[in-house]
């Protein structure tokens, strides 16, 4: 394996936005990516293999429930602390920050919002250690850009819920704990419901054949008349705005990770630009080049810019579900088209697993469609600014 030699690019100096505490909790996750993800990444992508064994890892370096409050195991952190550690793990692999991003932003996240205490005492210290893993269980077979529309249900039974269903493409099912999975009630109501592995009828078959997030766990879950103890509905918020609210602060963690993935094929195509010779001089020095690398980290910036605002409102209350969404859609459109760019630089070798471009080019073709595809954030925003609804 080759070393690892990335450096990150700050054309804006935006380190100087960030304080010490952001900088300590980047450091942390990048020399983890570098001494653990680096260098076994190929080899898990190539074998279409989810490593579990940095699942501790990631746990150590608080990318599961980074801004939890510590009470639950988690680190406490601050939305931009959560955001850098998302981009340095999407830097390693789009499905490594898959993996942390379920587990915050789609698991831990609802619990902690709309559980009980019980619920957060029970669940949320072991996900956050990663003793637990979970997954969400959202996007159906028929229903994916319209998740309203979903059949997954639930009958009240007395003493427990009946849950029948199927729920596909969903982080982390084949090895789950737990799963957060939203149903309607017989009244045609969206709730949230804890399901546990080893509950009767519950089963959760592995996606195979996947070119993108290889590295990555996908599956399904099926409920087949699954008995789930009347505890384990979360009571604070129902209807789907709460599975929405879990998927805009998953969708903040990949406009954060997607720049880990540009500035990693940036970094890789502006070292190979220097060193590799053709006609006598390095291509560096040829002027479209030049041209991409130029482009390159324009766009990179511009999206360091807009994560860091989108951050701050977050921190402060105030970012709308709309303005998430136009930074998701950018920054990994931004990504893909870097990505390309950075293959087409290093020319044949780029096609290789000896260098991450291609990997991260494959794993950006499902994170473009995942969480909101490109296309329904674009109508997000087109409705946020018109106020017309183009949906329907």
């Amino acid at each position: 394996m080759k070393p690892d030699l990335f450096e990150a690019p700050d054309y804006y100096n935006l380190d100087d936005l960030l304080t010490e505490e952001h900088k300590l909790v980047r450091s942390a996750a990048r020399d983890w990516v570098k001494r653990d993800i680096s260098p076994i990444i190929e080899e898990a992508a190539q074998k279409a293999e989810f490593p579990k064994e940095i699942i501790k890892g990631l746990a150590e370096i608080g990318a599961f429930g980074p801004y939890i409050p510590e009470e639950y195991g988690g680190a406490g952190l601050d939305q931009i602390s959560y955001g850098l550690i998302m981009q340095e793990i999407e830097r390693g692999d789009s499905g490594v920050r898959s993996t942390a991003s379920v587990q915050s932003s789609l698991v831990m996240y609802p619990i902690f919002k709309f559980g009980t205490e019980a619920q957060r005492k029970t669940y949320l210290p072991k996900l956050a250690s990663g003793e637990f893993m979970g997954c969400f269980g959202l996007t159906e077979p028929d229903h994916g850009s319209n998740p309203g529309g979903m059949v997954t249900n639930f009958k009240d039974k007395g003493d427990h819920y009946l849950l029948n269903g199927a729920k596909m493409w969903i982080s982390n099912a084949p090895f789950a704990d737990i799963a957060v999975v939203w149903a309607k009630d017989e009244s045609g109501r969206i709730h949230g419901l804890i399901v546990e592995r080893g509950m009767e009828g519950f089963s959760t078959p592995t996606t195979h054949n996947k070119w993108s997030l290889r590295a990555s766990a996908t599956g399904e879950l099926i409920f087949d008349n699954v008995k789930v103890p009347k505890e384990n509905l979360l009571p604070n918020k129902s209807g789907l705005g709460a599975p929405l609210m879990c998927l805009d602060s998953a969708r903040f963690g990949i406009a954060w990770g997607a720049i880990g993935a540009a500035m990693d094929c940036y970094d890789t195509a502006l070292r190979y630009a220097k060193e590799r010779e053709q006609f006598g001089k390095p291509i560096g020095s040829f002027q479209l080049q030049q041209k991409k690398l130029a482009e390159m980290i324009t766009e990179i910036t511009k999206a360091q810019l807009l994560a860091w605002r989108l951050g701050s409102l977050r921190n402060e209350g105030k970012a709308t579900s709309a303005q998430i969404s136009m930074a998701k859609r950018n920054n990994v459109e931004m990504a893909l088209k870097i990505a390309r760019e950075a293959r087409q630089i290093l020319g044949g070798m780029g096609i290789t697993g000896e260098y991450s471009i291609m990997r991260h080019m494959m794993n950006l073709e499902s994170v473009v469609t995942y969480e909101g595809t490109h296309d329904i954030h674009l109508l997000i925003t087109g409705m946020d600014v018109t106020g017309l609804n183009a949906f329907k």
